[in-house]
């Protein structure tokens, strides 16, 4: 069965709404055949990604870039996982009070070098989530989910 890795890092209520917004797109009843493996950043490891077919991050934008959590989740299982998973998917969510810049710029360069594909473009969010934001996440989480069902 393919299975979809959400690694994500949610400190705060913002955070924990897109990523609950995200949990719920990719496990929506109609995308079947799909396992959805949640994981927190410190908790995630290279067996968990070797296990899975595409991936989706969620990361706070601490000080201009990605949360500690999930650099330190990059650095369990760049090496590990670096030749293996070349070619697949990921997509992301960003929170930030006002500017994911670096935190996004951080993603392209650690996805890119461990050869991932980027299947959506980032969801970014500032200050409280909307209700747009919100159904964003909503699809980011199923758009990955059905695409494994291709």
């Amino acid at each position: 069965m393919p299975t979809l890795l959400i690694v994500h890092h949610t400190p705060s209520p913002n955070c924990q709404t897109l990523f609950e917004a995200a949990v719920s797109g990719a496990s929506a009843p109609e995308i079947e055949g799909v396992r959805v493996v949640r994981r927190a950043a410190l908790a995630a490891t290279a067996s968990d990604v070797l296990a899975a077919d595409a991936y989706l991050l969620g990361t706070p934008a601490n000080l201009g870039y990605i949360s500690g959590a999930l650099k330190h989740f990059f650095d369990q299982v760049c090496y590990p996982c670096l030749d293996t998973t070349r070619g697949r998917p990921y997509g992301a969510y960003v929170h930030g009070g006002s500017d994911v810049t670096g935190a996004l710029r951080a993603l392209d360069t650690i996805t890119t070098g461990l050869g991932w594909r980027r299947a959506a473009e980032a969801v970014t969010v500032t200050g409280e989530p909307t209700k747009g934001d919100v159904e964003a996440c909503w699809e980011l989480g199923a758009m990955l989910a059905a695409g494994l069902t291709e």
